[in-house]
């Protein structure tokens, strides 16, 4: 039989923790691999999630919070954009900032069951999450809105989010007029606020040769979370 030209890695040994082969990539060692059973607590995904982003901030070039999140109408028609990661709560819960009145809020709103993924091009890894959108307390939302830059909380204030704009002029004048109306303090707007994901489902998957890649899937249990590993 001829040779395919396909070249088959060795198959990794099984085992529960929060990946299959430790050695996968040569940037981790065996303490700071969220794949190695000798580092991280294999039954609970934050730690494994916790260590890949620590190392996303320290080597992705560019945004290494940015995540893209999906939402859909009761109907079942979806949408994605990007938002930024702000914090991730003991729970399990990943949190954003965003404006309520925007097609995300308004779909939040009426089907609060969300997705978001994390993709770190240059450390070939990505993190998809499954779970339940709520707002975060006003305070928490307020704590964040004042800790903004200026010109940001000035944004806040002129856009209406996902509506139709006559021209760019239009969204640079109202910008101007908050900023004379507000030269001190800035008000967060009622509709400025964050959602928490409360997280359902973490699926953690690292690229491998001849796209044999690495998944393994948490799915949150009444006691904490079950594991299991995917076919790529």
């Amino acid at each position: 039989m001829a040779e395919s030209g396909l070249h088959w890695p060795p198959t990794p040994p099984l085992d529960n923790t929060c990946a299959v082969d430790k050695n996968a990539n040569s940037r981790e060692s065996s303490r700071q691999d969220p794949f190695s059973p000798e580092a991280i607590d294999p039954t609970d995904p934050l730690p494994c999630f916790h260590a890949w982003f620590a190392e996303a901030r320290a080597l992705e070039p560019n945004d290494p919070d940015a995540m893209a999140l999906a939402t859909a109408t009761p109907q079942g028609v979806p949408s994605v954009r990007m938002v930024l990661l702000k914090e991730v709560t003991a729970d399990a819960s990943f949190v954003f900032y965003t404006n309520a009145q925007s097609r995300k809020g308004l779909e939040i709103g009426a089907n609060p069951r969300v997705a978001l993924c994390l993709h770190w091009k240059s450390l070939r890894r990505q993190v998809r999450i499954e779970g339940v959108a709520s707002e975060v307390p006003s305070q928490q939302a307020d704590a964040y809105f004042h800790s903004r830059a200026r010109g940001s909380r000035i944004g806040a204030l002129a856009s209406d989010q996902s509506r139709p704009l006559i021209d760019r002029a239009t969204l640079e004048a109202r910008a101007a007029e908050i900023a004379v109306l507000y030269p001190d303090e800035i008000p967060r707007p009622p509709y400025w606020t964050g959602f928490a994901v409360y997280a359902q489902a973490i699926e953690f998957w690292r690229s491998r040769p001849d796209r044999l890649h690495d998944r393994m899937l948490y799915t949150r249990i009444s006691d904490g979370w079950s594991r299991s590993l995917l076919y790529p």
